[in-house]
């Protein structure tokens, strides 16, 4: 019986972790929760699932969230803040961690679980993007497994032999990550410059939270798990390649020297990714259906348009430059989006803030987390001043 404490638990990776837990009693039983501004729905799951702590952002949160679980009879302990997001993610009687809190704010205590020697199931991609280095430092310090949980990652990983360890060793010679497009593949800048939150968050084939759903829709999210990427599998972005796939039906793909390409294949449904972590190296049934390739016809291919997408570009170019970069692209991107969905900046703009704000910081090598929240913080004061001046 895995104990697992959830970080995330009200996102779509959470709805999605608890249905699979849900379908193996057996195997899985919930240790803590945590959520942020979905307090109903954190009561709900707190009931369901019979959560012994619950964890949210402040003692305000807190004491509502323990007016509801009072109310429904409902025994959860409720905490608050930052440490007890790092105390639930490394308790003793914790086996493994989903690792699902939207950007930055994971870091931390992804990082603290890391440090416990957890089974890491990592959907907080911001924790290698911004700390890549320092984290798979600790995660080879702490002897902590560390799983995939975006869809294009968990691809790679199940199509890597098992005895991975670098990629010209194991005869690899690119990695193909795959991208829907979003719901503004084939558009031009001048067709975006008037899109609207709603429309940037309609995806057309995954369901995701606001901010995800931005970053998908700008190409920044693929950005972002070029980034990633580079760390979970020892490889440079010049062995990355990124693969427009409108269907979201081949996750992502790995070539090797000899011709072949291994892909990995199913419907666009996270539970298949969370249940292939979760049990892995078994499997367990997802709840997810079957694929059925009569039904869908034809798989098509394209390159995606860095012009068009220039995030995704930047992305590249942060990629190629190491340091503090990814964590400045990440804050930056962060603060742009918020604003974007704030209908403050324009959606073509989140590429404009981005680039602006790496353009006006010099980039260095973090050597502590205390480095890397330090240029997060710089990316997002330089980005947020530089978005007034857009304003005024």
């Amino acid at each position: 019986m895995q104990q697992i404490t959830l970080l995330g638990a009200t996102g779509s990776i959470g709805v999605s972790t608890l249905d699979v837990i849900a379908r193996h009693p057996d195997k899985y039983s919930v240790y803590a929760l945590s959520g942020n501004l979905q307090l109903e729905k954190l009561a709900l799951q707190c009931q369901a699932h019979q959560a012994k702590l619950a964890v949210v952002s402040d003692s305000v949160a807190a004491a509502k969230l323990e007016g509801l679980l009072q109310g429904a009879g409902c025994t959860t302990e409720v905490l608050y803040g930052i440490d007890a997001l790092c105390q639930v993610a490394s308790a003793d009687d914790v086996d493994t961690v989903m690792a699902a809190i939207v950007g930055a704010a994971g870091l931390v205590p992804t990082l603290a679980a890391v440090s416990a020697g957890k089974k890491i199931l990592l959907a907080n991609k911001e924790s290698l993007v911004m700390a890549g280095g320092l984290f798979m430092q600790a995660v080879k310090e702490s002897g902590s497994v560390l799983l995939p949980i975006d869809s294009e990652h968990n691809a790679i990983f199940q199509c890597l032999p098992n005895d991975y360890e670098q990629a010209q060793s194991a005869g690899i010679s690119k990695l193909l990550l795959s991208a829907s497009g979003g719901p503004f593949r084939g558009w031009s800048q001048s067709e975006m410059s008037t899109v609207t939150p709603d429309q940037a968050c309609a995806h057309p084939n995954w369901s995701m939270g606001r901010k995800i759903s931005v970053d998908s829709a700008s190409l920044m999210n693929k950005g972002l798990e070029l980034i990633e990427a580079c760390w979970l599998f020892d490889v440079g972005p010049a062995q990355i390649e990124v693969v427009v796939h409108p269907q979201s039906i081949i996750h992502s793909l790995v070539q090797y020297i000899d011709g072949s390409v291994l892909a990995q294949l199913g419907n666009p449904d996270m539970r298949t990714p969370i249940a292939h972590a979760l049990a892995w190296p078994q499997r367990i049934d997802a709840g997810v259906a079957d694929l059925n390739l009569f039904e869908i016809g034809q798989l098509n291919f394209e390159k995606p348009d860095l012009e068009a997408f220039p995030c995704l570009q930047l992305a590249f170019d942060v990629a190629q430059a190491a340091g503090d970069a990814p964590a400045i692209l990440n804050g930056a991107n962060e603060i742009a989006v918020q604003a974007f969905l704030d209908q403050r900046i324009g959606f073509t703009q989140i590429a404009q803030v981005v680039g602006e704000t790496l353009s006006g910081l010099s980039f260095t090598e973090p050597e502590s987390l205390d480095a890397v929240q330090e240029s997060d913080s710089k990316a997002r004061a330089f980005s947020t001043a530089y978005i007034a001046e857009i304003e005024s």
